[in-house]
């Protein structure tokens, strides 16, 4: 496995980002966008991707967001979609990125798309895996992954057991929801402020998919309790250049529960 390269970088409003980085300095830039949830982060969300995309001679970068990971946690604020991409963006301009292919997961996928709204001669292309901020905040409270995440994460319980449960929910089979996995999530679910979930606020973008003209890979599972799959029409009726790939029992964690695949059609997809 590659050793990852740890950076730390400080960005407005005196929050620090956290990025570890694998791969070939020169190579072509990769940057996983982890989703929310408690116990996030860049490596425990993509560790079964990065050595795939390292062998294929990109350079990785698997930044926290913040109030994840190794970032700064902040407390009494919204955590709206512009402070993530905010942040993020200037830490990877700290990082000496110029251009790069955005693999963004639920939240991280809104995060992608906003990124590439805001910056589309920053982004090569899009790689999105069940990606948020596309429906109203309603609609995405009313699904019962984020209903049981809001609930449990937002109480005075929450706890290992709980910890196990909420991972659970974001796969089919719960064999993916190692003890290993609980424990590392938990550890940094710990150190987070509640309103890191409590006061995320994102807007709905999908009015504006058909101002994305880079290439995108859309990756969703039949068993998604956190995205409703209407979402996939959306980007396949106003999205240019849009290819899409559904897995049959699979849930909210396509690159988890089918890591393979994942790798073998993302890398197709950057090669090509």
């Amino acid at each position: 496995m590659s050793e990852f390269r740890n950076s730390v970088h400080r960005v407005s409003g005196d929050h620090d980002i956290a990025i570890n980085e694998a791969g070939p300095a020169d190579g072509p830039v990769v940057v996983f966008i982890h989703g929310s949830g408690p116990g996030a982060s860049g490596q425990s969300n993509f560790r079964q991707n990065v050595q795939a995309f390292v062998d294929g001679g990109f350079r990785v970068l698997l930044p926290d967001l913040i109030g994840y990971g190794q970032s700064s946690k902040p407390e009494g604020i919204d955590y709206t979609l512009a402070l993530f991409t905010d942040t993020l963006f200037e830490a990877l301009q700290a990082s000496g990125i110029a251009k790069a292919t955005l693999i963004g997961n639920s939240l991280g996928g809104g995060i992608a798309i906003q990124m590439a709204l805001d910056h589309p001669e920053f982004v090569d292309r899009l790689i999105l895996m069940a990606p948020g901020c596309i429906e109203e905040r309603e609609v995405y409270f009313a699904m019962p992954g984020i209903a049981s995440m809001v609930g449990s994460f937002g109480g005075p319980d929450f706890d290992e057991t709980e910890q196990r449960r909420l991972i659970t929910n974001l796969v089919h089979d719960p064999v993916h929801a190692t003890d290993a996995l609980v424990a590392e999530r938990f550890a940094v679910a710990r150190t987070q402020p509640k309103d890191v979930i409590v006061r995320m606020r994102t807007p709905n973008l999908q009015p504006r998919l058909g101002e994305l003209k880079m290439p995108i890979l859309l990756f969703w599972g039949s068993e998604e309790r956190f995205m409703p799959l209407t979402g996939i029409d959306y980007f396949l009726k106003q999205c240019d250049d849009v290819r899409v790939v559904t897995f049959n029992k699979v849930g909210h964690w396509v690159q988890v529960e089918r890591a393979d695949e994942f790798n073998r059609y993302s890398l197709t997809f950057l090669h090509g």
